[in-house]
């Protein structure tokens, strides 16, 4: 098995070197051409969410996995005893001041994200900054708490689910008219998959920031 791994290298390194790639006709922009296809100013987000949706999801089973795998290396490990975490007055109001302006970042960039740079990605790395600047200064117990109140684990998933169905249906063609594009509502269903990326991301950021913290401490 060694061998045929070793020739599948070499003939991949042949490949490239001696087959020129097939020429492209630029005669139409390619920025021109994905924002006319998706109906969305950021190209970005239309070649994430519509150009390579096939890829996009498993991008995002592959978080989901990366959750679980989480959870599944650290389950045998002893909860660790000590969480340190900001006591200092200025650090707690700057950790949470901090908290909310990446919050409002996140929802800034899930809603508009098919308009400017930004998009669900980027609005959940927002979230789960926002989460882990909560997190070194307020309770464990506390997170865990409000994380179980509102059934994040389940929203969570639930997200991951209709994400993968509205892309089956993008893929299966069915599309959402476009509406006026560089308004609010437009880009068909790319602003609800833009929503749904952003949630998953950042409530998955907050189960995995709980796990560590839990088995690992904090600071």
């Amino acid at each position: 098995m060694k061998l045929v791994y070793i020739g599948a290298g070499i003939a991949l390194f042949v490949k490239m070197l001696l087959i020129a790639n097939p020429e492209v006709d630029f005669a139409v922009p390619i920025v021109e051409a994905v924002v006319e296809d998706s109906g969305v100013p950021n190209a970005v987000s239309g070649i994430i969410f519509r150009n390579r949706l096939y890829d996009t999801i498993f991008e995002v089973v592959v978080f989901s996995i990366a959750i679980l795998g989480a959870n599944f290396l650290l389950a045998n490990e002893k909860p660790f005893c000590t969480v340190y975490q900001f006591t200092d007055r200025p650090s707690i109001i700057l950790a949470r001041l901090g908290a909310t302006i990446s919050a409002l970042v996140g929802i800034e960039l899930a809603i508009r994200g098919h308009l400017s740079p930004g998009g669900g990605f980027a609005a959940g790395v927002a979230g789960g900054t926002a989460i882990g600047l909560v997190a070194i200064t307020a309770s464990s117990q506390w997170m865990q708490s409000i994380y179980q109140r509102w059934h994040a684990a389940t929203w969570e998933k639930v997200s991951v689910l209709i994400f993968i169905l509205l892309a089956a249906v993008t893929l299966a063609g069915y599309e959402l008219p476009h509406g006026e594009l560089g308004t609010l509502f437009s880009g068909g269903i790319l602003p609800l998959l833009n929503i749904l990326v952003a949630i998953k991301v950042a409530l998955g950021s907050w189960a995995v920031i709980l796990v560590f913290i839990h088995y690992r401490g904090l600071l």
